[in-house]
């Protein structure tokens, strides 16, 4: 397709989706940092993506914005534009694009499970299919969370008299975790880092069930003994987590399904929890698009561009910059 680029920049309309740098159309997918970046002059996605990034950068930080709901058509000029839900975090959206009769779907980062705290993903035929991969290998076979949750639960009733701090990402996965607990019954407060606290007051006023959370502050580590503490992954070996008594270091991740990089980190109670597809649920969706062409955007490119070729379907890395799960703060 000539109209679109490895750049993902959409020529008939002279837009971007997801730009690294400042440009002056963007068409932004969720509000992740290696997605959502401050400094365009026209930001076009769903509303609670606007939200967030307003939340994250400041009201100022695109020159307009202008919010589209699921599933509901933008026709500029001769390109049509659709939001369908990526079930990555609340808000992420895949972006459809068609033009002169074919159809362009670039997922953005997505899931496929079910998730309380996002909207359901929904897969889209199209003529070419842009995916991720940061969970692109057949190692990466995703438990249930809730069985994950389920083995949280039972070392807290088992060590009652431990804290068990969870490292967690400030968007998405730290509401995520927190709603699973709420789902499996836990009804206790918990205690949250200050850098989680905009974006769960925001998931909260959107109606996700997050529950009583109070703010961690160090003069209340006895309170927090047999409580649930969450905060960023980097908290969990900086200054602020030592004042904590004897803690029980937890981290939900994709990659605690690596085993070295779990205990490499210092994390004693590894949650395979994800937010990103893993690898069936990569080759499920590109099968459900029935595209003919398929591109990588980051992660394990190679081994499902392979995947895709032994397959019968045309494919190949994209290899953009600046994609990484690291950035999801």
């Amino acid at each position: 397709m000539q109209w679109i680029n490895h750049e993902l920049y959409i020529a008939p309309i002279g837009a971007y989706i997801d730009p690294i740098k400042p440009v002056d159309k963007a068409i932004i997918t969720h509000g992740h940092a290696d997605h959502a970046r401050p400094g365009h002059q026209n930001v076009l996605a769903s509303r609670q993506t606007i939200d967030i990034m307003k939340i994250r950068y400041g009201e100022k930080s695109a020159t307009s914005f202008q919010s589209m709901e699921f599933n509901k058509p933008l026709r500029i000029n001769d390109v049509t534009i659709t939001l369908h839900p990526a079930g990555h975090i609340l808000g992420s959206a895949q972006i459809s694009i068609e033009y002169r009769g074919q159809r362009v779907v670039v997922t953005g980062d997505y899931k496929t499970i079910a998730d309380s705290s996002a909207q359901a993903f929904e897969i889209i035929k199209c003529d070419l299919f842009v995916t991720e991969a940061t969970f692109g290998l057949p190692i990466f076979q995703h438990p249930s969370p809730h069985n994950e949750i389920n083995n949280l639960l039972k070392s807290i009733s088992e060590q009652s008299n431990r804290t068990h701090l969870v490292g967690v990402y400030s968007l998405g996965k730290a509401q995520r975790v927190i709603s699973l607990l709420r789902e499996a019954g836990y009804d206790h407060p918990i205690f949250i880092h200050g850098a989680l606290e905009k974006l769960c007051d925001y998931y909260s006023s959107e109606g996700i069930n997050l529950g009583l959370l109070w703010k961690a502050l160090v003069q209340d580590k006895e309170t927090m003994k047999g409580a649930v503490v969450m905060a960023p992954p980097s908290a969990l070996r900086d200054r602020w987590s030592r004042r904590l008594v004897d803690p029980i270091v937890c981290q939900a991740s994709g990659w605690m399904t690596i085993k070295q990089r779990a205990k490499r980190s210092g994390v004693e109670l590894p949650l395979i929890i994800s937010d990103h597809a893993d690898w069936n649920e990569l080759t499920n969706t590109i099968d459900g698009t029935e595209a003919d062409t398929i591109w990588v955007t980051h992660g394990r490119e190679d081994a499902l561009v392979h995947w895709c070729k032994l397959n019968g379907k045309n494919a190949e890395p994209l290899r953009l910059q600046g994609r990484d799960e690291e950035l999801e703060i």
